[in-house]
C-alpha cells in the first residue's frame, strides 16, 4: 500500500510538475501574446494618428481646392465676359466695314456673315446660317444676280464650285446687274473653315478707267506733240535745205567782200536755226524717254580732234587756242554711241569757244582701268572765258537756262545744250559736274564707264624710244592731217602737212629731209601707191607708211617692197607708236633687191560713177545738182518712188540717194521694192536716205525698209561727198575734184 501510495504521490508529483511546466508555458505564450497585442495596439495607434493627420491634410486641401475652385470659376466668368466683349467688338467691326464677310464650316455651310455680305441677297432671298455655299451659288445663278458673260448659269455654277475646291483660291471679280464690281477673296482656314471676303471695288474700277482715259489723252497729246514736232521739223528742214544749200553754193562763187558777208550771214543763221530745231527735238525725245543709244566702236581721240577742227575757224577769229590733252596710256577706241558722244563733246567744247574771248580751250581725257574690259573715263573741258557765278552753278544744267548777265547777253542759244548733255551722260550711266569762277573761266566735265574696243597692251618689258625727228603727212582730208599731226607731235616729231601727192613731191624736191612719210591710199590726183613709186624713182629712200581703209588694198600693199608698212584707218595711236618704234630701231643690212617686175599693162579706161537721186521737190533737186556739179559722176533724178524703181532697172546706179517723203510711192516702199528685186539678182546697191524727219523711230523705220545710211536735211556738200567717196567703185574714175576737202 505504501508502494501504491508512493506511486500515487509520484504520479501527483509528476502531474503537478507537468502542470507547472504547462502553466509556465502558458505564461510565456500569454506574455508573447501580450507583446504582440501591445505592438499591434501601438501600430494601430500610429495608423490612427497618421489617418487623423491625413484627414486633417485632406480637409485642409479640400478647403484650399474649394477656394481655388471659386477663383477659377471667377476667372472663367471674367474670361468669358472678356471673350464676349471681344466677340461683340469683332462683330461690331465686321458689321462696320463695307466689305462683305462670311465664314463657312468644313461642310461649306454658312456659320456667320455680316450685314454687308447678306445685303447682296436683299430683295431676292433670305440667307441664314446653315445654308450651303452650293445653295448660295445656285441662288445667284438662278436670279442672274451677276454678269455671267453669256455663259449658261449651270456652267457658271460648276466653274465657281470648281474654283472654291482648289487649295489656293484665286480672287475673282464679278459684275452685278447694277453695274457694281465685287471682288471675291476666299481662303481656307487651318481648321477647315472657308473664310470669304467680298469687296466692292466699283470706285477703284472707275478710278482706273479715269486714269486710263487720262493716260490715253496724255499719250494722244504726246503723240500729237511728237507728230507736230516731226512735221514742223520736216516742213522747216525742207525749205532750209534750199536756203542753207544755196547759201553754201553761192559762197563758192566769185563774190565781193560785202556779198560774201551777206551769204555767210544767211548760212550761219540757217545753221543756228537748225541747231535750235535739233535741240528741241532731242529734248522732246529725252522728256518722253524715247531716246535710245546705239553703241558701236568709235575712236574717242579722233572724235575730239574732228570737233576741234570744226571749231577751229571760230576760235581762230578770236585768237583762242584749242588744245587736246589725251592720256597716252589710255586706249583710243571704245564702245559707245558715237553720235551722242560727239553731241556731248560738241556741246561742251562749243560752249567753251563761244564764251571765251581770249586764252585757250583745253579738252583733257584721263581715266583708269576698272577691270579687264572697262575703263572709267573723265573728260573735262577747261576754258579761260567769262566764267559762272557761284549762285548760278546749281542750275546751269537746267532746261532753257542761260546765265543772265551783262557779259553773256550777246550770246545766242536755246539754253538746252547743257540740259541735253546732262541727260545723255546720265543715260550712259555717268555723271556731270562744273567748276567755275566768275571772270576767270570754267571747267565742265563728265564721267562715263565704257568698254574698250582694242586689245590691252602688255607692259612686261621696256619699250624702245622713238628717235625720229621729222615726218611728212600726205592726205587730202584736213581732219586726217590734223589728227596725224597732233599724234606725231605727241612723240616729239616736227610735222609737215601736204594735201596732195603733187604738193608732197614739191616739198621733197626742195631738199627737205624727213625720217618718215605717211600717205593716204586714195587721193584725187596721185594715190599713195603712185606717190611711193615716184619717190622711189627719184631715188628717195625715206620710209613710207601707207594709210588705207580698204582691207583688200591693205593685204595687197603688205607685199610692196617700196613701203615700210601699212596701217589701217582710222589709225590707232598704239599701232602708230609701235610703227614709230620699229622705225627708230637700227637699220638692218639691205637684202639683195630682186629685179623689178615687168611693167603692168596699161590701165583700163575707167567710167563715171553712176548716181541716182530720187527727190520730188524741184528746189531740192536743184540744190543737190548744184552741190555735185563739180563731181565726176553721171547723175539722174527721179521725181517719185515709182520712177526711182524704174530708173534703178535701166540705169543700174552705183549709189542711190532716196528721199523718204515722195508722192505715189515713198522712199521706204521704193527701197523695199528694189531690195525685193535684188534678192532675185543677187546684187545690192547702196541706198542713202534723204529725210527731213528727225524724231525717234524715223531711223528705225528707214533702216527696216532696207536703207543703208541716211542724211538729214538740209544737206551738206561735204556729207554728200563723203557718202559718194565711201561707195566709189574700183572701175570708176575718181569723183572728187583735186583739193576738195570733206
Amino acid at each position: 500500500m505504501d508502494a501504491v501510495l508512493a506511486e500515487k504521490l509520484a504520479q501527483e508529483r509528476r502531474a503537478r510538475l507537468a502542470a507547472e511546466r504547462l502553466l509556465e508555458q502558458k505564461k510565456r505564450e500569454l506574455f508573447a501574446a501580450n507583446q504582440k497585442l501591445a505592438l499591434h495596439a501601438r501600430a494601430l495607434s500610429e495608423q490612427i494618428v497618421q489617418q487623423r493627420h491625413g484627414l486633417q491634410q485632406a480637409l485642409t486641401e479640400a478647403a484650399s481646392l474649394k477656394g481655388e475652385n471659386s477663383r477659377v470659376r471667377g476667372d472663367l466668368q471674367r474670361a468669358e465676359s472678356v471673350a464676349m466683349i471681344a466677340q461683340r467688338r469683332l462683330w461690331d467691326a465686321l458689321e462696320t466695314i463695307r466689305d462683305g464677310f462670311a465664314v463657312y464650316d468644313g461642310d461649306l455651310r454658312l456659320v456667320v456673315a455680316n450685314r454687308a455680305y447678306l445685303s447682296f441677297f436683299h430683295g431676292e432671298v433670305a440667307i441664314t446660317a446653315g445654308v450651303t455655299y452650293d445653295a448660295v451659288l445656285k441662288i445667284v445663278a438662278k436670279h442672274e444676280m451677276v454678269d455671267m458673260a453669256g455663259r449658261d448659269p449651270l456652267d457658271w455654277h460648276h466653274e465657281m464650285i470648281a474654283r472654291i475646291r482648289r487649295e489656293h483660291i484665286e480672287p475673282i471679280v464679278l459684275r452685278t446687274r447694277e453695274g457694281r464690281h465685287i471682288k471675291l477673296i476666299d481662303r481656307w482656314g487651318e481648321d477647315g473653315d472657308l473664310v470669304c471676303l467680298a469687296q466692292d471695288i466699283t470706285h477703284i474700277i472707275e478710278r482706273e478707267q479715269e486714269l486710263e482715259e487720262a493716260r490715253n489723252k496724255a499719250e494722244a497729246a504726246n503723240r500729237a506733240k511728237s507728230a507736230f514736232l516731226a512735221n514742223m521739223s520736216h516742213e522747216i528742214r525742207t525749205p532750209m535745205n534750199g536756203v542753207v544749200g544755196m547759201a553754201e553754193l553761192l559762197g563758192e562763187t566769185d563774190l565781193n567782200e560785202e556779198q560774201q558777208l551777206y551769204v555767210e550771214t544767211i548760212r550761219s543763221s540757217g545753221e543756228a536755226l537748225l541747231t535750235i530745231i535739233n535741240d528741241v527735238l532731242d529734248y522732246s525725245k529725252i522728256e518722253a524717254e524715247r531716246l535710245k543709244l546705239y553703241p558701236e566702236i568709235f575712236d574717242l581721240e579722233r572724235c575730239l580732234h574732228e570737233i576741234m577742227v570744226l571749231l577751229q575757224p571760230s576760235a581762230k577769229d578770236k585768237g583762242v587756242k584749242l588744245l587736246v590733252d589725251y592720256d597716252l596710256f589710255l586706249p583710243t577706241r571704245f564702245i559707245a554711241d558715237p553720235g551722242r558722244m560727239r553731241q556731248i563733246l560738241t556741246n561742251l567744247l562749243g560752249n567753251a569757244v563761244k564764251f571765251t574771248h581770249s586764252g585757250h580751250v583745253l579738252a583733257r581725257v584721263v581715266g583708269f582701268e576698272r577691270d579687264t574690259e572697262n575703263y572709267e573715263l573723265h573728260v573735262t573741258v577747261e576754258d579761260t572765258g567769262i566764267g559762272i557765278s557761284p549762285d548760278n552753278l546749281d542750275h546751269v544744267f537746267g532746261e532753257f537756262n542761260q546765265v543772265e548777265a551783262a557779259s553773256n547777253r550777246r550770246f545766242e542759244g536755246t539754253g538746252l545744250g547743257l540740259a541735253i548733255t546732262r541727260q545723255l551722260v546720265h543715260l550712259m550711266g555717268g555723271s556731270v559736274w562744273v567748276d567755275s569762277q566768275l571772270g576767270e573761266g570754267s571747267c565742265f566735265g563728265f564721267r562715263v564707264i565704257l568698254p574698250r574696243a582694242e586689245p590691252a597692251q602688255p607692259i612686261d618689258r621696256p619699250t624702245p624710244p622713238v628717235t625720229l625727228r621729222a615726218a611728212l603727212v600726205v592726205d587730202d582730208l584736213l581732219v586726217n592731217r590734223v589728227i596725224l599731226e597732233r599724234q606725231l607731235q605727241t612723240y616729239g616729231l616736227d610735222v609737215t602737212l601736204c594735201r596732195s601727192g603733187t604738193e608732197a613731191l614739191k616739198v621733197l624736191d626742195d631738199g627737205t629731209r624727213f625720217d618718215l612719210v605717211l600717205t593716204d591710199h586714195h587721193m584725187p590726183d596721185l594715190d599713195g601707191l603712185e606717190l611711193t613709186r615716184r619717190l622711189r624713182a627719184m631715188g628717195n629712200e625715206t620710209p613710207i607708211l601707207l594709210l588705207t581703209s580698204d582691207s583688200a588694198a591693205l593685204d595687197a600693199a603688205q607685199g610692196n617692197c617700196d613701203l615700210f608698212g601699212c596701217l589701217e584707218k582710222p589709225v590707232l595711236r598704239s599701232d602708230l607708236f609701235r610703227m614709230l618704234q620699229k622705225l627708230s630701231l637700227p637699220s638692218e643690212p639691205k637684202a639683195v633687191v630682186p629685179p623689178p617686175p615687168p611693167p603692168p599693162p596699161p590701165p583700163k579706161q575707167k567710167r563715171q560713177m553712176r548716181i541716182l537721186a530720187a527727190e520730188d521737190n524741184r528746189t531740192n533737186q536743184l540744190v543737190f545738182g548744184k552741190m555735185v556739179k563739180d563731181f565726176d559722176i553721171e547723175l539722174r533724178f527721179a521725181a517719185n518712188g515709182l520712177e526711182a524703181v524704174e530708173e534703178w532697172r535701166r540705169f543700174q546706179p552705183d549709189l542711190i540717194f532716196m528721199d523718204i517723203s515722195m508722192p505715189e510711192m515713198d522712199g521706204r516702199e521704193a527701197t523695199r521694192t528694189i531690195r525685193l528685186h535684188e534678192q532675185e539678182k543677187g546684187t545690192r546697191v547702196p541706198i542713202c536716205a534723204l529725210t527731213a524727219h528727225a524724231m525717234e523711230g524715223d531711223s528705225d523705220s528707214i533702216f527696216a525698209a532696207g536703207v543703208d545710211f541716211y542724211l538729214t536735211k538740209p544737206l551738206r556738200k561735204a556729207s554728200i561727198a563723203e557718202r559718194i567717196q565711201a561707195h566709189h567703185p574700183e572701175d570708176a574714175r575718181p569723183v572728187l575734184p583735186e583739193g576738195f576737202e570733206i
